[in-house]
């Protein structure tokens, strides 16, 4: 059974696809992307949620400093980069090359990592950075 999901494009029109939804093509292997916006948006998308993660995390663990953040940049690229090539089996060609795929949407989830990175360190360690202010 195909089901049938329409979308607004970017220049205001609208598309109807036949096909399963993105996010169904998304977390399936080797999906066909007919139009390659839609899988540019997975990837933004999913690097947004992914940061977000990404700084709940170093925040209980507590990363601090120049590792926490070049942690997230090399994990954060090469997830991108393994899940276009090894899960979805695309030629990066089409879309500009590797670099094309590693940096679309870094810049917003880099900066939704370090809001949320901020906020769970600050809450979670705050008697301990202002210890280390006495001291």
């Amino acid at each position: 059974m195909t089901t049938k999901t329409s979308t607004i494009t970017k220049n205001g029109s609208l598309k109807v696809s036949s096909e399963g939804s993105v996010w169904q093509k998304a977390i399936t292997a080797n999906s066909e992307w007919e139009d390659k916006d839609e899988f540019l948006d997975v990837i933004y998308w999913s690097r947004q949620v992914f940061g977000i993660i990404l700084g709940v995390i170093w925040g209980i663990i507590p990363l601090k400093g120049m590792l926490g953040l070049a942690l997230f940049a090399a994990i954060s690229c090469a997830v991108v980069y393994l899940y276009s090539i090894n899960f979805q089996s695309i030629d990066e060609e089409e879309y500009g090359g590797a670099w094309e795929l590693i940096k679309e949407g870094f810049l917003a989830s880099f900066a939704g990592f370090i809001v949320t990175w901020i906020i769970f360190y600050t809450g979670l360690h705050y008697d301990s950075i202002i210890a280390e202010k006495t001291l």
